[in-house]
């Protein structure tokens, strides 16, 4: 991967001069500190394990498992000792044909089919949970659904109409969890700069904010987490609009200029957030950056295990985010 310094300048030219002046100060910093990356490493791995959180038993549907986030959750569910129901819908794959995740072959059955078939499903399986990862112009067609069927969901699928997807189920008596971020850390984060806006407000006002986030060739919409964090920083007294995000999905800029590795060009979620002060003198950066899918699996089987908790203590609360999981802590 490249410099993160060399890399933040690409990525927002004007601060070019500032980055390149930081890095030989940094440079200079690492030759007259001494070296302890052995001992952190010696000790990261003597470290002892901690246990996770035991997962619930129970049947999971998941919509979208033709999909690599889709099939890597179906994956993820077998191997954490769920039920995986052998049942999926899709209107652009095949129909009729079966997908093997696992020892189990999935058939992906007509979206036509999918209200009986889902219905026979949850009378064989009365503790199903869906999960779905699937695309965002189907998000609100999905949900409206389950609810209608009344099977218990997980929404992972970014995109569609948020507001009317969560009037959709605190208007039926379904249990949800909806959240278009999964990854347990980016949410804490994003969580903490929401505390800090509703708690510091205008402490950054006058800072002009520039966002860039990249994701891989097949994403068309802008990152919702990079709009959730700039509403953050809209409390703090920045004047951004999400319009002016900067969008990356050429793969040849995401590696010369993101620095995104290679391998994982056609499964990344890089986030660059830099604040400056009007007189270019004070900066601040964020960045989030994940390759691969691991984070958002393992954030969607806890979601999933959350929600089944909360049906079977009969919960009064129906509808849920991840920030809810997160502070229900038993996570894995």
């Amino acid at each position: 991967m490249v410099s993160l310094l060399n890399s933040h300048a690409t990525i927002f030219p004007q601060r070019a001069r500032a980055y390149a002046n930081q890095e030989k100060k940094l440079r200079l910093y690492r030759r007259s500190r001494p070296v302890r990356a052995v001992a952190v490493e010696t000790v990261e791995k003597s470290s002892p394990v901690v246990a996770s959180s035991p997962l619930a038993s129970f049947p999971i549907l998941v919509n979208g498992c033709t999909g690599k986030m889709g099939q890597a959750v179906a994956e993820s569910a077998i191997s954490a000792g769920l039920k995986l129901v052998p049942v999926s819908f899709s209107r652009r794959e095949k129909p009729d044909r079966a997908l093997k995740i696992g020892e189990t072959d999935v058939k992906i059955h007509r979206f036509e089919e999918r209200e009986n078939v889902l219905s026979s499903v949850l009378e064989k399986y009365p503790d199903l949970i869906v999960m779905d990862f699937t695309v965002p112009d189907a998000v609100n067609e999905n949900a409206e659904l389950y609810c209608k069927v009344g099977v218990p969901f997980v929404m992972g699928t970014t995109g569609g109409d948020r507001e009317m997807l969560h009037k959709t189920v605190r208007d039926s008596n379904v249990y949800a969890v909806i959240s278009p971020q999964m990854g347990k850390q980016v949410v804490a984060f994003l969580a903490a700069m929401d505390i800090m806006g509703e708690n510091f407000p205008g402490s950054f006002s006058g800072y002009h904010l520039e966002i860039m986030e990249s994701h891989e060739e097949g994403k068309l919409d802008v990152s919702g987490t990079a709009k959730a964090a700039a509403s953050s920083f809209n409390k703090l007294g920045v004047s951004y609009d999400t319009k002016r995000i900067r969008k990356v999905r050429d793969p040849a800029k995401q590696l010369e200029m993101v620095g995104v590795p290679e391998e994982y060009i056609n499964s990344h979620a890089f986030h660059f957030y830099c604040l400056t002060c009007p007189d270019d003198f004070v900066s601040f950066e964020f960045q989030h950056n994940v390759c691969g899918h691991k984070i958002y699996v393992d954030g969607a089987i806890d979601a999933a295990n959350f929600l089944y908790k909360k049906i079977q203590s009969k919960a009064d609360k129906k509808l849920y985010n991840m920030i809810d999981v997160l502070r229900e802590g038993n996570m894995r």
